[in-house]
């Protein structure tokens, strides 16, 4: 790829921390790099605003969050945007939310090749037939895909993208930056432990308050394992916010572990690996997860995780055993097992499953993101690009105006 085939715009819901270090990993390999945000907001993330070089960046929306906004404003907004940018090539995030559907609608009548950006696979939600075949003539307009991993990319394949234009990478975050803060903080445990009053030992969680992310079973199999494991045992600590948070404070009270369980809130990402450098273990019990970039970061610290199954992450990056377990969300009683055992582990054989996370994770940073994305991107150009029927356009306004929803976490 040379700067002489254009620029590359990347779109993202939200310029969050994650996406940045992908953005400055794109740009260390390529000179003409733009980036779109469909708004500068948002509702569901509570991140502090990520700045973006200026002359390359576009925020489609700066006064609410672009799910506020109704879909003809989108579709003219995120139009507006692209016009202005241009760009050779435009990655897009999903293929559901009227943004995403908006950039796709201006691709094709710009004769611009689109880059899917996909974590979605074929466990997120129930199958309907009609369902995938909407999916399958939408993702027949793209010209390339960068996914997450294994699951994401034979759930692409099966909706019609060949294998050929499909590379793995999507979901990345800033590896040496947890790697690096987690250790800092590790060489001032003590100090760090008495400023956020930490337990001496504890599993860590982090994700929003809601009922996907499972914590009412978390937090039922932690009960579990302290039961057994005495006023010796681990703590936990959940770190998040959300509309459950009122009940899972009650149910830590129900259970009696009002000194067991901590919850600090909604962390920045400036202190996450504060926690991270500090815990034991890592656990994520979702029941629908499309990644778990969560667990990336747990990983990148140097912890052992134990990740529910049903996590699209789960298959490239838990090697059971080796750096962690993977469990069924529904069973209880196995989590609080897998909870006792490595709290049972030695310091030494849990340094190990840490050390394991981090080789494996060092192959899933924004490098690979950028080197995914550029493989995509080359490919899109060499494919003659895809053209819609006579169906495809009224398909794809029909579902820019339905009430808009995400497809991608990240």
């Amino acid at each position: 790829m040379t700067d002489a085939d254009g620029a590359v715009a990347l779109a993202f819901h939200r310029f969050g921390p994650y996406h940045r270090a992908r953005l400055e990993a794109v740009r260390a390999r390529l000179a003409r790099v733009q980036s779109l945000e469909f708004s500068s907001v948002d509702e569901i993330y509570a991140w502090e605003r990520v700045l973006i070089e200026e002359g390359t960046h576009v925020s489609v929306f700066s006064d609410a969050d672009v799910d506020r906004k109704s879909s003809r404003e989108v579709a003219q907004r995120v139009s507006q945007a692209l016009d202005e940018l241009s760009p050779a090539v435009l990655a897009i995030p999903g293929w559901s939310h009227p943004a995403a559907l908006s950039g796709l609608a201006w691709s094709l009548r710009n004769a611009r090749p689109a880059v899917l950006m996909s974590e979605s696979t074929a466990g997120d939600e129930p199958q309907r037939r009609w369902r995938e075949w909407i999916k399958r003539r939408v993702v027949r307009l793209f010209a390339a895909a960068l996914v997450g991993g294994a699951p994401q990319a034979a759930y692409v394949r099966a909706l019609g993208m060949p294998k050929e234009a499909i590379f793995p990478g999507y979901d990345a975050v800033d590896n040496a930056y947890f790697a690096n803060c987690a250790a800092t903080t590790r060489a001032e445990a003590e100090r760090v432990r008495g400023e956020l009053d930490l337990p001496p030992a504890f599993f860590l969680a982090s994700s929003r308050f809601v009922p996907r992310k499972n914590l009412s079973r978390l937090v039922e199999a932690f009960s579990r394992y302290r039961a057994r494991a005495g006023p010796q045992g681990w703590g936990l600590v959940l770190l998040g916010s959300g509309m459950l948070a009122s009940r899972i404070e009650a149910q830590v009270r129900e259970l009696g572990l009002a000194g067991a369980v901590q919850l600090p809130g909604f962390i920045q990402y400036e202190a996450l690996p504060r926690y991270y450098g500090l815990a034991d273990a890592f656990v994520h019990a979702s029941t629908s997860e499309q990644w778990g970039l969560v667990v990336n970061e747990a990983m990148a610290s140097g912890l052992p995780v134990l990740v529910s199954e049903r996590c699209g992450c789960a298959p490239d990056l838990v090697a059971a055993g080796v750096n962690g377990f993977t469990f069924d969300p529904y069973d209880v009683e196995e989590l609080a097992g897998l909870m006792q055992r490595v709290a049972a582990m030695t310091d030494e054989q849990r340094h190990a499953m840490g050390l394991a996370s981090q080789t494996i994770i060092a192959g899933w940073g924004p490098e690979r993101f950028a080197d995914g994305l550029m493989k995509a991107v080359d490919v899109a150009r060499s494919r003659p690009l895809p053209k819609p029927n006579w169906l495809d356009r009224p398909l794809l306004t029909a579902l820019l105006h339905r009430p808009g929803r995400r497809n991608s976490s990240a």
